[in-house]
């Protein structure tokens, strides 16, 4: 098997929150615990849990955006923890990101050729100006916007093709991943589904690998090889696509799919109900993560954490029950 483009391992990071004064103690948000994962060439991962629930601080932390609290990333086999300067700034052009808001990710004083060749310039790919704009036009092109944009605003666009921009500016490096953190959510269903599209050519052309987060399971099964479900900063399911829908192993992935509206059905039937709601965790969990909204819940769930357990080769669920799910 090729070496992984990212393997993350035992990543954890906590946010400070507060400080008890009395006793001079801090108190930390647990955004991400313990998480492991790895991505290979060319494979597109998905990342799919609800709103706080740490998938975005870890796109973040793979790209440096954020310093991990403990735990490492390592890029083709290298501890990228230690990369400092020029190893830095080319790890840096290997690992781009499309952020989740198409508005305010592109420079409003900028026109679309100045976003577009920044990284040419700064990486120093490309420093002829004439074949820089030609490079910049072909890469318009691939994106499918005409090359008659290149000295327009990002004001003048509309939410999708602001989107395709900040696609164009992402492959103009030729980077080995994509981080896609939510890249549809603000726009269009007819929309969503061109980027996606786009994302899976540009994927096959230029031979990317993705971590596509999302909190839209339906969208994550559409465009990923594999998918990692997350709770609470916990990793508590991890498949093969059409495995984790055949075979769910996991009380939270199946309340997740469950949660899926099928066209000409009622949108709430069937849907398996949650008990309360989710919160940030500041404590230590010393049994299962989702053990306080699990509908399966037992005693043991609140006294041991789930070890991983692989019904199916590859197939990897975090539940004492993971059988009987």
């Amino acid at each position: 098997m090729s070496i992984p483009i990212i393997e993350v391992k035992k990543l954890k990071k906590y946010f400070p929150v507060r400080a008890n004064i009395l006793f001079m103690q801090k108190e930390y948000i647990r955004a991400v615990e313990n998480v492991s994962f790895k991505i290979y060439p060319q494979e597109t991962v998905g990342l799919v849990g609800e709103s706080g629930c740490g998938k975005t601080t870890i796109g973040r932390m793979i790209v440096h955006l954020e310093q991990p609290t403990r735990g490492d990333i390592y890029y083709t086999g290298e501890n990228t923890r230690r990369f400092r300067g020029k190893q830095l700034k080319a790890y840096r052009k290997k690992i781009q990101y499309i952020f989740q808001d198409p508005y305010s990710s592109l420079n409003p004083r900028k026109i679309v050729y100045n976003i577009i060749s920044m990284g040419l310039r700064n990486f120093h790919i490309i420093k002829d100006n004439r074949k820089r704009k030609e490079k910049v036009s072909e890469i318009l092109e691939q994106v499918g916007l005409p090359p008659d944009y290149l000295f327009n605003y990002p004001h003048e666009f509309s939410g999708g093709q602001r989107q395709r921009i900040s696609i164009a500016r992402t492959i103009a490096v030729k980077p080995d991943l994509i981080i896609c953190d939510e890249p549809v959510s603000a726009l269009d269903v007819s929309i969503q589904a061109q980027v996606i599209n786009l994302l899976k050519e540009l994927k096959n052309e230029l031979y990317l690998s993705i971590l596509f987060i999302s909190h839209d399971l339906a969208l994550v099964k559409h465009i990923s090889d594999r998918i990692l479900v997350m709770y609470r900063g916990y990793i508590v399911e991890s498949a093969p696509s059409a495995s984790l829908f055949e075979n769910t192993s996991h009380p939270y992935t199946k309340a997740l799919i469950s949660a899926i509206p099928e066209p000409g059905l009622d949108a709430h039937k069937g849907r398996i109900i949650l008990k309360g709601d989710v919160t940030a965790v500041t404590g230590e969990i010393k049994g299962c993560c989702f053990e306080d909204r699990c509908y399966m819940s037992r005693d043991i769930c609140k006294r041991e954490p789930p070890l991983g357990r692989q019904l199916i080769p590859g197939h990897v669920s975090y539940c004492h029950f993971a059988e009987k799910v």
